[in-house]
Order: structure tokens, then C-alpha cells, then sequence
């Protein structure tokens, strides 16, 4: 009898036909999404899985009497994603195991098994040497016979394997039903599972010796192969006679010369070369030739030595950026810093730019500034959404329709080099999961210390990245994992002022407009006036996107009159004529208070747009001590009116304040607003003054705005006061 072993719990995988036996490496597509969910569980722990296969390949949600009780205990080596949508996984079985109990009532693909130990039944190893030996020679025998096509290194493998998992090795490879593959994978005696094994080989060699006898018999005297070679060869001229094919001699001579004439590294030139010896002995016809054909045209198509020559005049660079950028100048700062130091080093070769800032705010634009300055090409590669790290590194060319990465899927030209800038766009929206990380794949590849032996994995060779200019954009670092961030230098793009818009809509926005709809300066202007309308009332962004979609809006209705009345008269627009054409404004513009009020102070509020004017009101009213705090207040905010409070309280006498007061007054903080959640601790200066004017009657001066933290003992950080009308033209203190 075997011995117990303790019984495991592990995700259960039900296979439709395939049966995997112990110490085979078996790679197996899944479709099922529960399945999916078995592998990533396994992935998360310890890889371990029991592979077992269903009564009927039919049932799309098998439950327990569905399956076998005999399955295969094994490692989950390793898991691909495809971009069909199904999952291929490679499975390392190590031992059997029985079947005892499965959650699939509940949905959940997980399995109580009982591992068996067959290394504990009484059997007799001479016999059993001289058994498997047998076995051995006669499957070899049998795929001579047969003509199975089996590689030379599976054949040898064969005589490395233990006598006492021989039997397992070759039922995995025998070609026969599933039913009698279950019956040998249910037999635990080592010994009599070898002579099961025996019986059918012998069974085989029978059968061939049988149709060996039916083939000399036959009249037919052309074999397979020459009646295969002669429908070839017709084929081929009836399609030269059609012009439908080209001479294969001549074919291979021009990839011949593509070859040399690519002057590719020596290690990538004798691998083309052996790749085109291997095309010139297929059949032009095969699917086999048309991949290795697709190969070749890729690797003599890549610039291996095609390089532009980069121009570092500075102030053209800084002439370029201006042209094409209003503002950002500490962003133009670093770039021309960083192509300073290119210059007089002679080479692109330094940090990974990444620039990070809300939409619409110029990220990509500036890569393509840079590409004009430097006088390389640009080119885009969308990152958003991509779940595959082969849609990165390439898919290998055993898959059909396999092709290189997004990073090598570029198709030179003469004209053309693909050496930068490229600029990965929403890298921080990479789709991750337990079975696919594309994000990882980006390590090597923004990595200046390895990208130099870059290998996609549809080319197989080592292609250098070293010279491409990589300047990365995201809307927000959080998602970026931290090796990834690491290998790049962040570049924060805050968001423009009301200034920088009006001036950007005036030099850009509007001449762009204008000409999109076919207008020209004679027909159409703006005034200064409208455009700050149209700043002001209809949008409220960082970036100048929905500042465009208005513009563009406008010349639209414009151009609608024009052609309604056919009059060229020009248009001033104007904002009582923006008013007509956009209708009510749907933002209105902070302004200051009229007038000192006790109990009443104004913050300085940061947003993605710039920023904003913060009324704080402070109530009094008869109670027993309590604070009330409203208006959508985060933690922090609320945090800092009570260290507000607290300092009011501890230094009451010094303020004025009768100390007596604070037991039978209540407090009441609110921040008008407040379906709009307001957070951080920079509100604690005008909180502490709107509360300090509300208990000593003394009202805070209208015109002036405060942001800073208090503390305990009444020291403010990072603190600041501003005189301004609106709240806009503050920057983003």
C-alpha cells in the first residue's frame, strides 16, 4: 500500500482534453475565466496547481463528477497573456494525486488532494531496469516507424530519465486515446504501469507492420514526396504564366544583398544569413517560409547604421521653444540644461525626462519641441491601456502574426530615424496584473545603462537604444511603480495662469481657429476683452483645452452667419458677442470682499487650475464649548482648525480674550462651497485670524488673502499674504 500522505489545498485547473503525467513540461492554452482566476491565485502563492482533466471536453462548467479523480500535483513555470483575450501557461507536473473534495459548487476553482507516494509500493527494481530498457528501444522503434516527428533532444532525454518515470515520459509522448492515457496516469504500481505501457507499444508495432504489408501491395508506383514535388512544380509555372509569382532564385538574391548592403553588427549578420540559408531550402509555398521571409524583411529594414546628425545651437533650441510655448519656463530651463550638457559631450546619453501635469497643459508638444530643435524625428508611442509586455518587447515568432514591440514597430526609411525623440505618452496608465506587468518590460528599455543591449523578442537580437532620446509624459506619478520612476527625472508642469491663457489664445489658439474654419484676419477678430470672457466665464482647466473648443465654438458660429447672409464683413467679437454666441457663462470669477466683517478672513486655495480665493466664516453662539466644522473639510483641514482653536485658547489672555468664555461659547467653522472637498494644512493662518476677530470683535481686513500652517505655539510655515483683487493672478501660492 502507498503511504499517506497529509492532504493539500491548491487551485484546481480542469483540462477539456490535455493529460498531463508527472515530470512533463506541458504548455496549455486557457479561455475560461475561472480558470484565469485559478492560475493567478497559484501565482500569488507558491505556484502550486492540480492539473485535472473532464469526463467530457464539452461541459463549459464542469462540477465534481465531472472530472477525473486522478489529476497531477505541479508548478505553474510560467503564464502569458495573448492578445486574443486567452491565457498560455507552461505546467511542471511532479507527482500524482487523488481527487477528494472541490469548491465548484460555490464557483471557485479549488481543490483538496490527496498526494500519492509511489515510491512505497514493494516492487522489483532489476526487473523493472530491464523493463524500462525495453520500453525504451521500442519506442524509438516506433517513432522511426511511425515517422513522428520528435527532436533529437526529446529522443536523448529519454535516456536520462530514471527507469522508475520512464513509463510517464513515454505515455506523454504516445499518440493514442485519452482514455487509456487516464487509465495509465490512474495506475500507481510503478511496475505494472511499465508493462501497461509495454503491451500497447508492442500493440503499435503490430499495427504498423500491418500497414507496412498494405503499402508494398499497392499499385501506385509515384511516392508521397515526388507526387508532392511535381504539384509543386505546376503550381509554380501556372502562377509565372499568371504573373502571379516572382522567380525564388531572384527573390533570395535581393535579401541577399539587403543583407550586406544594412551593414548590420557581425552577430546579427550571420544570424540573417542563416536564417536565408534555411529560406532557400523550403517550399516557397509554406507557412514556415513566409515567417522567416517577414524576418529577414524586418532585420535588413532596421537603421543599424542610419543616424541623424543632432544640431545643440542653444539659442535656436530656446527660439523653438518659444515659438511653440507661451510660459513654462523653468520646464524650457531644464530641457536647455539638458542639451547643454549634450553638447559638450558630444551625445544624448544622461537622465529620462519624464513630464508630469495635468491635460492639456503642453507635455507632448514639448517633446516634439525638442525633436524640431534638435532636428531629429519624432515619434509618439500611447501607453495608455497597454496590458501585454509583449505589445513592448514583441511577440516571439512562433505566434502567428507575430511583429516586433512599440518600441522597434517603427519602418525606417531612407529619410527616416527612428533615434528620437520618442516620447512613451501615458506611461502612468500601464495596465498591471498578477499574470502580465508591461511596466516591467520599460525598465530595460528607459534604462541608459541597458538599453544598449535591448533584445525584442520578435528579432532576437541585440538592438542599442543608447542614441534614442526618451522624453516620457504622465498625468500623475502615484501609478508609476518605483523602479520605473527611478529610472526617470520628473518634470512638474503646473498648470497656466489666467495671463498665460489670454496670451496663449491670442498668439496660438485664435490665429489656429481662424484658420481651421477658413478665416482670416479680415473676417475675424478677437478682442483682448473677449478672449479674457471667454478665459473667465467658460472655462476653468489648467491646460487650454476647452479654451480651444470655445474659440474654435465662436468661429464656428461665425462662419454659420457669414454664409447664412453672405456678407465678408469683418467680425470683431466682442464679450457681449461671445455672451450671444456661448450663452450664460458657467464659471464665475472669485472677487475680494467689500468690506471688513468680524469673524470673516481669505485663504489662498492650490487647484490644478491655479489658484482661488478661500471665505472662511467663524460663528459664536451661546453653548457649552463644542466646534462645529463644515464645508466638505478634509482630515488635515480639519486638523488645523483645531490647532487654530487651541493656540486661540492657550494664549487667550495675551489676545484679549476672557478666558471664561470659551466653556459657554460654541464654535462654528465653515467654508462656503461645500459640495467642493477642501483640504491641507495651509488654512490654518486666516482660520486662526477669522476665529481670533470673531471672540475679540475686531474685523480682518478685506483685501488681504493668507495661506500658511500654524502651530501650537503660534509659529506659521510656509506663509504668505497677498493684496489682490482676484484670486488668479496669485499664482499658486
Amino acid at each position: 500500500m502507498s503511504v499517506q500522505l497529509k492532504p493539500v489545498i491548491v487551485p484546481l485547473l480542469p483540462m477539456r482534453e490535455e493529460i498531463v503525467f508527472p515530470g512533463s513540461t506541458v504548455p496549455f492554452f486557457v479561455g475560461r475565466e475561472a480558470s484565469m482566476d485559478a492560475l493567478e491565485r497559484a501565482l500569488a502563492g507558491d505556484r502550486a496547481i492540480f492539473v485535472v482533466t473532464q469526463r467530457d471536453s464539452s461541459v463549459e462548467n464542469p462540477d465534481e463528477n465531472d472530472l477525473y479523480k486522478f489529476g497531477v500535483l505541479g508548478l505553474v513555470l510560467q503564464v502569458m497573456r495573448l492578445p486574443n483575450g486567452t491565457v498560455k501557461a507552461l505546467f511542471e507536473g511532479s507527482r500524482r494525486g487523488k481527487l477528494l473534495a472541490t469548491k465548484l459548487e460555490e464557483k471557485e476553482y479549488l481543490a483538496q488532494v490527496q498526494p500519492v507516494d509511489e515510491n512505497a509500493f514493494d516492487v522489483d527494481l532489476e526487473k523493472l531496469k530491464k523493463q524500462a530498457e525495453m520500453v525504451r528501444e521500442l519506442f524509438k522503434n516506433h517513432v522511426d516507424q511511425r515517422k513522428i516527428k520528435l527532436s533529437k533532444e526529446i529522443l536523448d532525454s529519454l535516456d536520462q530519465v530514471d527507469f522508475l518515470q520512464v513509463s510517464d515520459k513515454v505515455s506523454s509522448l504516445l499518440e493514442i486515446p485519452g482514455d487509456k492515457k487516464q487509465q495509465l496516469l490512474e495506475t500507481l504500481n510503478p511496475e505494472t504501469r511499465l508493462q501497461q505501457v509495454l503491451d500497447i507499444l508492442k500493440d503499435e508495432m503490430k499495427i504498423v507492420q500491418l500497414e507496412d504489408k498494405l503499402k508494398k501491395e499497392a499499385t501506385d508506383q509515384i511516392s508521397d514526396t515526388k507526387k508532392e514535388d511535381f504539384l509543386q512544380d505546376q503550381l509554380r509555372n501556372i502562377q509565372k504564366e499568371l504573373g502571379q509569382m516572382d522567380d525564388p532564385k531572384a527573390e533570395m538574391d535581393v535579401l541577399d544583398k539587403q543583407i550586406i548592403d544594412a551593414k548590420m553588427p557581425e552577430e546579427v549578420e550571420s544570424e540573417a544569413k542563416k536564417e536565408l540559408k534555411k529560406l532557400r531550402m523550403m517550399s516557397p509555398m509554406s507557412s514556415e517560409a513566409n515567417v522567416v521571409r517577414n524576418y529577414l524583411e524586418w532585420l535588413v529594414s532596421m537603421p543599424w547604421q542610419i543616424r541623424t546628425e543632432d544640431n545643440f545651437d542653444l539659442k535656436q533650441a530656446e527660439k523653438i521653444l518659444d515659438e511653440d510655448h507661451f510660459g513654462l519656463e523653468k520646464v524650457k530651463e531644464r530641457i536647455i540644461e539638458y542639451l547643454a550638457v549634450a553638447s559638450l559631450k558630444g551625445k544624448l546619453k544622461g537622465p529620462i525626462l519624464c513630464l508630469t501635469g495635468p491635460p492639456g497643459v503642453g507635455k507632448t508638444s514639448l517633446a516634439k519641441s525638442v525633436a524640431r530643435a534638435l532636428g531629429r524625428n519624432f515619434v509618439r508611442i500611447s501607453l495608455g491601456g497597454v496590458r501585454d509586455e509583449a505589445e513592448i518587447r514583441g511577440h516571439r515568432r512562433t505566434y502567428i502574426g507575430a511583429m516586433p514591440g512599440k518600441i522597434i514597430n517603427v519602418k525606417p526609411t531612407s529619410k527616416y530615424s527612428p533615434f528620437g525623440p520618442k516620447s512613451p505618452d501615458e506611461i502612468d496608465k500601464l495596465y498591471q496584473s498578477n499574470i502580465s506587468d508591461p511596466s516591467a518590460a520599460m525598465l530595460e528599455v528607459l534604462d541608459p545603462e541597458q538599453n544598449n543591449t535591448f533584445v525584442d523578442h520578435y528579432l532576437d537580437v541585440e538592438y542599442s537604444l543608447a542614441d534614442v532620446l526618451f522624453i516620457c509624459t504622465a498625468n500623475s506619478i502615484q501609478n508609476i511603480t518605483g523602479p520605473l520612476l527611478d529610472r526617470m527625472e520628473v518634470i512638474h508642469l503646473s498648470g497656466y495662469t489666467e495671463l498665460e491663457k489670454q496670451h496663449i489664445a491670442t498668439q496660438f489658439l485664435t490665429p489656429r481657429q481662424r484658420k481651421f474654419h477658413g478665416l482670416d484676419e479680415k473676417q475675424l477678430r478677437f478682442r483682448k476683452s473677449a478672449i479674457e470672457e471667454i478665459t473667465q466665464g467658460y472655462t476653468r482647466e489648467a491646460g487650454v483645452r476647452n479654451l480651444e473648443r470655445e474659440i474654435g465654438k465662436v468661429c464656428r458660429k461665425i462662419v454659420t452667419r457669414l454664409v447664412r447672409t453672405k456678407e465678408n464683413k469683418i467680425t470683431i467679437v466682442t464679450p457681449k458677442l461671445v455672451h450671444d454666441l456661448l450663452g450664460v457663462p458657467q464659471f464665475h470669477h472669485d472677487q475680494r470682499e467689500e468690506k471688513n466683517e468680524v469673524g470673516v478672513s481669505i485663504g489662498l486655495g492650490v487647484t490644478s487650475m491655479g489658484g482661488e480665493l478661500l471665505l472662511i466664516e467663524v460663528g459664536l453662539m451661546t453653548g457649552s464649548g463644542k466646534v462645529v466644522l463644515t464645508g466638505s473639510l478634509g482630515d488635515v483641514m480639519q486638523e488645523s482648525a483645531k490647532a487654530a482653536f487651541s493656540y486661540v485658547r492657550s494664549n487667550a489672555e495675551y489676545l484679549g480674550i476672557d478666558p471664561e468664555i470659551f466653556s459657554k461659547t460654541d464654535l462654528h467653522v465653515h467654508l462656503p462651497e461645500g459640495a467642493t472637498p477642501k483640504d491641507g494644512p495651509s488654512a490654518g493662518l486666516p482660520l486662526m485670524m477669522a476665529i481670533i476677530s470673531s471672540f475679540t470683535k475686531i474685523s480682518v481686513r478685506y483685501d488681504v488673502a493668507m495661506t500658511g500652517e500654524i502651530t501650537l505655539r503660534g509659529e506659521f510655515t510656509n506663509w504668505w499674504f497677498e493684496r489682490k483683487t482676484y484670486c488668479c493672478q496669485t499664482g499658486t501660492h
